[in-house]
């Protein structure tokens, strides 16, 4: 039984992802800051097969590293790791932005990353195989106005996806690059930090993802065969031609 490492696990597309994975007889270690969510995932899904919790703040590398060392010896091999914690916050011109805000993108979307890669890859390398999966976003390939800092976070994300097929392939680690268009989560809720209404004009007149279309395509991605790695991977919905384009009440 293979095991994989979600971070953001407690909702949306990391969610997601768990409960289709959970029915496909993976082992799992789910990461989140919610304690409640991630003991009711465990009851939950520890039904179908075996769940280890961790709890933490991705941005804090200390907090990464307490998590990653507290990993059981029989939950050490690790085949795939999930990237997908982030945020985005606010909707502001650069003149106008939040440092906090900044701060939190950068550190969540970026280091974030960067640090759980960091701790797990030497065990990837070391039992010469492994995939890890990051969730980018097509922010990262068409930048648009008061979101610039959110694009430069997810286009950071494509580099280091990058690099780290450079750096790893030969150890017979995957990686994927996958980027989101827009899908239905409490991402935009948390944007608009707790706006509801203002939130849910971002999905109306038109159809958007669902975070079970990711981990779908996630589950494609970590089930090919041996010889295949997907690279990259760009998903929009049927209505959305790009970032910045979006056709709403057309019937898609």
């Amino acid at each position: 039984m293979k095991t994989a490492l979600i971070t953001g696990a407690t909702s949306g597309i990391g969610k997601a992802t768990a409960e289709l994975l959970a029915k496909d007889n993976w082992r799992l270690i789910i990461c989140g800051r919610n304690v409640e969510v991630l003991s009711q995932m465990k009851a939950d899904l520890s039904v179908t097969t075996e769940i280890f919790t961790l709890n933490f703040d991705i941005r804090e590398f200390s907090q990464v590293e307490k998590a990653i060392n507290s990993i059981p010896e029989n939950w050490k091999k690790i085949d795939v790791l999930i990237n997908n914690a982030g945020n985005a916050h606010g909707m502001d011109s650069l003149e106008n932005g939040n440092i906090d805000d900044w701060d939190a993108m950068m550190d969540g979307n970026v280091k974030g990353i960067l640090y759980i890669s960091k701790l797990l890859i030497p065990g990837m390398k070391a039992q010469k195989s492994g995939h890890i999966v990051n969730i980018s976003s097509t922010a990262a390939r068409q930048t648009y106005a008061n979101g610039v800092v959110y694009c430069a976070s997810k286009k950071a994300v494509d580099i280091i996806s990058e690099g780290m097929r450079l750096e790893l392939t030969e150890f017979g680690i995957k990686v994927t690059n996958l980027q989101p268009g827009l899908t239905e989560t409490d991402f935009s809720k948390v944007r608009f930090k707790g706006d509801e209404e203002r939130a849910k004009t971002v999905y109306q007149g038109f159809q958007a993802l669902k975070p079970t279309d990711i981990a779908d395509a996630i589950s494609y991605c970590i089930h090919a065969p041996k010889h295949v790695c997907i690279s990259d991977l760009t998903i929009y919905p049927s209505a959305q031609a790009e970032s910045r384009t979006v056709y709403k009440n057309a019937g898609l």
